[in-house]
């Protein structure tokens, strides 16, 4: 009978540096070209440290939300789907419903949408705020 050895893995912790906080303005801007920009910050594309798998991103806050400007036809024709997981559930509501509701929902989907679909994307989301 043979003795094995055990290994000690270690891994280093990761040192998160200091969030710096981005405020953008979003009056009188179209909604695609502010998500854009926040999608960015939050993903730490603007900074010469980034690295796809390691979330360097900073901390954005949206003013003025109720504010924003939509090109062409947007607000009647762009719908929102999700689905109850029920046969016949799937609801919709039209871009024009969701920014009367809520105007910083419409911001929301649009940057959730652009930042990659895996573990850090929620922990992207944490960092965004956004005041209407």
């Amino acid at each position: 009978m043979t003795k094995e050895k055990t290994i000690k893995k270690t891994k280093p912790a990761l040192v998160k540096p200091a969030c710096i906080r981005h405020e953008i303005d979003a009056a009188g801007r179209a909604a695609g070209r502010v998500a854009t920009e926040v999608a960015m910050i939050l993903r730490g594309k603007n900074k010469p440290t980034f690295s796809p798998h390691i979330d360097g991103g900073d901390c954005v806050t949206v003013n003025n939300a109720s504010q924003l400007k939509f090109t062409g036809k947007k607000l009647v024709q762009k719908d929102y789907h999700h689905h109850t997981m029920h046969p016949g559930g799937i609801r919709t509501k039209s871009m024009k419903k969701v920014f009367l509701e809520n105007p910083a929902e419409v911001i929301r989907k649009a940057v959730y949408g652009m930042l990659p679909k895996n573990r850090l994307r929620d922990e992207m989301m944490k960092r965004l705020k956004i005041n209407a």
